[in-house]
């Protein structure tokens, strides 16, 4: 509030009804988003029978790269969209991903990498 006292006249500040004043996102905070956001895709997913997993380099990365300290964590959101959703997508227009895989995100040398899991074919039946 202080700072705003010394930029801004008095008349002003006195037609502000209430200041909002935010403390920056932890690290811990920013990731706890990138996995609220990450569940939206999960569920979508999930229709597919597919399975996300984000590792916790992938996790950090996210983060890290996603979040803006001027915007806070809203660029988040985009940034899952072009990463994540956008390779995922095309793999699945591709027919690169088949029902019932498991789509794992890492970091592996400060990229963020997209690994497909099949499922296991299923055994076969012994005659009986």
């Amino acid at each position: 509030m202080d700072e705003l006292r010394r930029h801004f006249r008095p008349e002003f500040l006195n037609r502000i009804d209430d200041v909002v004043l935010f403390k920056p996102l932890t690290m811990p905070e920013i990731e706890r988003v990138v996995d609220l956001l990450t569940e939206d895709l999960r569920h979508r997913l999930a229709d597919r029978r597919l399975d996300l997993r984000l590792t916790e380099a992938a996790r950090r990365h996210i983060a890290d790269q996603g979040f803006d300290p001027v915007y806070g964590a809203r660029p988040l959101r985009r940034f899952i969209q072009r990463e994540v959703e956008t390779r995922i997508g095309r793999a699945l227009l591709a027919g690169d991903i088949a029902d019932g895989s498991t789509v794992t995100a890492d970091a592996e040398a400060g990229h963020l990498t997209i690994h497909i899991a099949e499922p296991a074919a299923a055994a076969p039946h012994a005659p009986h």
